[in-house]
């Protein structure tokens, strides 16, 4: 079986690898992780909001997909004990809109409620939320139509599953360059050990790209002779976890709550409740942050003012002044153009000169990066779909549209 190397061991790269172990040998499997701390941007600081019907025709049917295989996976190994799956209703305290819109948050600063499927209707607020805004509560998404999750304990239960079935984990290690065999197709990854420098060549003729906000220095590192920059840029983006009394584990057999706000500037905070008693806040989101040369380096970037702020809008939200902070983050997230991901191959003219891969399934360059805000929502369905991609086997949704376009 031909051996394949994932770039990126966050959630779609481990969803990616736990889906291709169903198929192939799980030791013919490679996570490339070059981060110290594994899930320091998205894939363990996102607010973890699942949604099945919130997306554009592109994208549809794999939000669809991924959101019915977050329902099975959660169904078959206790998800909602093992990392905090549970049903959700989504309100809006923002003031109706006539056009639906999507995949352009991240564009334009707007509220997500605007992707919202549901018909907006009169509601109740959750218990945590305090009862003297002067707005009106409405509900935007239809019954079992969204979802939430803890990324972190999601991310860390696909890894864990992996390395139970016998995947390869290189972490912390970087790929450095990429090896030919004598008809110029790829043939191995050299990957460096980035705390001994020990550099070790793994044999593959598959490689996927799934390295998030990180993905174009990826590519440009292993294939510099190529013209191609990929098209995904970085959107960083504050969050703040927090412990409410108003909040318990009490009020958790109600299902969760999605509150999309109104903001201004640029603002539009999203608050979720989780299961354990936290309440997730972000919305503060920017183009211009720099992205960091690793994840973890995130840390030192952290605004202060960012994080008040956050602070403020939940302490009003929730109508408490002493909250406990459990913790603060910035992470930055990979975007497109056009809102949506690319979920694809990568052709052989762009790879450069002198270089090219075995006709699949055989062997190819693949990318999966660029789903925004959707990334955990879409992270199991972009699994299933790229493992489908990678094995040729017949596709489970649609993603023509997704594919890589120059």
């Amino acid at each position: 079986m031909t051996a394949t190397v994932i770039l990126g061991a966050g959630i779609i790269g481990t969803s990616t690898a736990y889906y291709l172990s169903e198929h192939q040998p799980a030791s013919s499997i490679h996570l490339v992780e070059p981060s110290p701390e594994l899930f320091a941007s998205a894939s363990g600081y996102a607010g973890g909001f699942l949604a099945k019907d919130w997306f554009s025709p592109t994208s549809a049917e794999l939000g669809a997909l991924s959101f019915a295989e977050h329902r099975r996976l959660a169904d078959k190994e206790d998800g909602a004990r093992k990392w905090g799956y549970a049903r959700s209703t989504s309100i809006s305290l923002s003031p109706g809109t006539n056009e639906r819109r999507v995949d352009v948050w991240c564009r334009d600063g707007a509220s997500r409620a605007e992707a919202a499927s549901g018909d907006p209707s009169a509601g109740t607020a959750p218990s945590w939320l305090r009862r003297d805004r002067g707005r009106a509560v409405e509900v935007i998404s239809e019954e079992g139509s969204v979802a939430q999750v803890d990324p972190l304990q999601l991310s860390q239960f696909l890894l864990r599953k992996c390395l139970d079935a016998g995947v390869r984990l290189h972490h912390p290690a970087k790929a450095i360059s990429i090896q030919t065999d004598v008809r110029n197709e790829l043939s191995s990854i050299c990957v460096a050990d980035t705390q001994s420098s020990t550099e070790t060549d793994i044999p593959c003729t598959n490689v996927l790209i799934a390295a998030g906000a990180w993905s174009p220095q990826v590519f440009s590192q292993l294939f510099p002779m190529s013209k191609l920059r990929l098209p995904i840029s970085s959107l960083a983006g504050h969050s703040l976890v927090v412990k409410s009394s108003e909040w318990t584990e009490d009020h958790e057999q109600n299902g969760c709550h999605a509150v999309f706000m109104a903001g201004h500037s640029g603002y539009s905070p999203e608050i979720f409740s989780r299961v354990g008693g936290y309440i997730y806040i972000a919305g503060l989101n920017s183009v211009t942050e720099p992205l960091p040369s690793l994840a973890t380096d995130s840390k030192a970037q952290i605004s202060h003012s960012a994080i008040d702020r956050l602070r403020e809008t939940v302490k009003d939200v929730l109508g408490e002044e002493d909250l406990e902070v459990v913790r603060e983050g910035l992470c930055f997230r990979p975007v497109t153009k056009s809102g949506t991901p690319i979920l694809s191959r990568v052709p052989d003219e762009y790879l450069g000169p002198a270089v090219s891969t075995r006709p699949a399934p055989g062997g190819g360059v693949y990318l999966a990066a660029g789903h925004g805000p959707w990334g955990i929502s879409m992270s199991l369905g972009t699994g299933k779909v790229m493992a489908e991609m990678i094995q040729g086997r017949e596709l489970s949704a649609d993603v023509s549209r997704l594919a890589l376009e120059v």
